[in-house]
């Protein structure tokens, strides 16, 4: 049986007085969507960071694609790719050689390979030789989506991947996003989209002052049930 991308309990973390997460449940089938809804502070980036095994949680316990953090650390995180708000690309080097510096660093066995392919999938490859410094955020936010993709993640991780970009440029990340994933890949994207979130996923949840206070089918889900759970008060007015 194959181990979920995501199975955590309890995952909880105070920032000194704050209490960031507030024991967090959360299972991901491999393969599987979710959209991750939340105001600012609601606790997105900090689910994020711990599922990205770039903070530890206080209280909880997390696995990444049936692998232990606490156990093996470089294996799970192996498992794991990351689109941030920093895109880790070289402003000198160029497309191409970016994905093949980042396949080497993951261990990939044909780096030049999986670079063309990346580019092709990314409708990148008319912008191969160009340095990504010179890119536009479009551009730039989509060889950085290739970047996270290199080593085949089971587990890929998209903070505010809309964040930035005009119409156009989002219309072609969102493109790349509906045909990322499948069967060997799972992704959370955090986003204030609840429109782009629902389209995109299988599955979603509101975060409220560190709780899931509201999940759900996306395909079910009218985009109204999502805003109420995220402005409550509203709702009861």
């Amino acid at each position: 049986m194959t181990a979920p991308a995501i199975a955590a309990t309890g995952l909880t973390r105070r920032f000194g007085q704050i209490r960031a997460l507030r024991g967090v449940d959360l299972r991901l089938e491999r393969g599987r969507r979710l959209a991750l809804f939340g105001a600012n502070g609601a606790g997105k980036t900090t689910l994020l960071r711990i599922l990205g095994l770039g903070l530890a949680p206080d209280a909880g316990s997390l696995a990444i694609d049936g692998l232990d953090p606490r156990k093996d650390a470089q294996a799970a995180r192996s498992r794991i790719g990351w689109l941030a708000h920093a895109s880790l690309l070289y402003a000198d080097l160029t497309a191409r050689q970016n994905l093949e510096f980042w396949s080497r660093l993951y261990g990939v066995e044909d780096p030049a390979a999986r670079a063309g392919q990346l580019l092709e999938e990314m409708q990148l490859t008319a912008y191969a030789e160009e340095p990504a410094g010179i890119l536009s955020r479009g551009l730039s936010q989509r060889l950085s989506l290739a970047r996270a993709m290199v080593h085949e993640p089971a587990l890929l991780l998209l903070d505010e991947p809309f964040t930035g970009l005009d119409p156009y440029a989002a219309d072609g990340l969102r493109a790349r996003l509906k045909t990322t994933g499948g069967a060997d890949t799972s992704f959370v994207l955090a986003t204030h989209r609840i429109d782009d979130g629902l389209a995109l996923s299988d599955q979603w949840i509101v975060l409220t002052r560190g709780k899931i206070v509201a999940a759900g089918s996306s395909p079910e889900t009218d985009p109204q049930t999502v805003a109420d759970a995220f402005f409550p008060a509203r709702g009861a007015a």
